[in-house]
């Protein structure tokens, strides 16, 4: 057995590579395409246009986020299909993106952790293009891609939640026409561990347990999660032959619900460390639901998206997007790393 010092050493060096990447934009000097072969643009202006081919997405709280969604409507559009050229989709105007309709979303729950922020919920994502038949798992957006170029080819996300407005080069979306999840990972040695792209037919449930009642909207602060994939000196690489269950829900606290999201406003109703229903804009009905923080293990293969997937290979790196990274040096992800690299098996970053 390989000596259990020689094997921390061996992660330790490993976390110990310079992060780097290729670029950091800001929406006011960011070029009109940044990869090769864009479908869209991210010189997006201040507009809103339901046509708007914008590829730029912003997190910032619960009443100001995006999510990547097709461009046109129609039964291919399955996320698997048209991951490559999805477009952004905001609940608030001045970015140049299309607005997600009043009533598509009917469930939102925003997290802020120290390590990244987060949105989880519920909705008929069917009026963000998706096709009605992309259930279930649905599909992953990334910034790598298969050939490092991001899932949008040149989607970028933006956030203010960790201070001033910075670009964010790890982060994750899964879409599905009932359900969607985001979340974007604060630049550090952590961020490519808590924002995994290789688990791209696991879905929400799976890759960012947490809050998805419908009918409630809140804003709340939270523990940083354990990776997705990764327990204790393991590391879960999809298409194994058992699935191990989700991690648990990270604990949250100071949650502040709010009645409704719009495309103008948040009406704030005070503030609470408890769970709490609201009235949604689609139906107005207030439904009561619980946290998902775990799936049933079931063989990894069986994740209903098609298309390319973003965890069939590495990214090659380097796209001017700024996605290209290391292992990072993850206090949580260091030594799964570490016994990777000793017996053999191919961690994928």
């Amino acid at each position: 057995m390989f000596p259990f010092a020689s094997l921390l050493s061996l992660a330790l060096a490993s976390g110990a590579l310079a992060q780097t990447y290729s670029a950091t934009y800001l929406p006011s000097n960011v070029p009109k395409t940044t990869e090769e072969g864009q479908s869209g643009t991210n010189q997006c202006g201040t507009g809103s246009d339901q046509n708007s081919m914008c590829q730029n997405l912003y997190i910032n709280s619960i009443d100001d986020f995006c999510l990547f969604a097709p461009p046109k409507p129609g039964a291919d559009s399955t996320i698997g299909n048209t991951e490559r050229i999805e477009v952004a989709w905001c609940i608030k105007p001045g970015y140049g993106t299309r607005l997600i309709p009043d009533g598509a979303i009917t469930g939102a729950h925003f997290v802020q952790t120290p390590d990244y922020v987060q949105v989880t919920g519920v909705g008929d994502l069917t009026k963000l293009n998706i096709a009605e038949s992309d259930v279930g798992q649905g599909g992953e957006l990334d910034p790598h891609g298969a050939d490092g170029n991001g899932n949008p080819i040149g989607g970028l996300v933006f956030s203010s939640a960790f201070g001033q407005l910075e670009q964010i080069h790890e982060w994750t979306n899964f879409m599905a026409a009932d359900e969607f999840c985001i979340r974007a990972c604060k630049d550090g040695p952590n961020a490519p561990a808590l924002c995994q792209h290789i688990y791209d037919v696991m879905g929400c449930d799976w890759n960012m347990p947490g809050n998805y009642q419908p009918g409630s909207f809140d804003s709340c602060q939270g523990d940083t999660g354990e990776p997705m994939g990764v327990y204790g000196t393991s590391t879960f690489h999809q298409g194994q032959a058992v699935t191990p269950p989700a991690h648990d829900a990270p604990a949250t606290s100071s949650c502040k619900p709010v009645s409704s999201i719009g495309n103008f406003a948040v009406t704030g109703t005070g503030s609470s460390a408890a769970s709490v229903t609201g009235s949604s804009t689609a139906s107005g009905a207030s439904v009561t639901g619980t946290q998902r923080n775990s799936v049933s293990a079931a063989p990894s293969g069986s994740g209903t998206r098609s298309g390319t997937s973003s965890g069939t290979a590495a990214p090659t790196g380097a796209g001017s997007n700024g996605a290209a990274s290391h292992l990072g040096g993850s206090a949580f992800g260091v030594m799964a790393a570490g016994v990777a690299v000793v017996f053999g098996a191919a961690l994928v970053v």
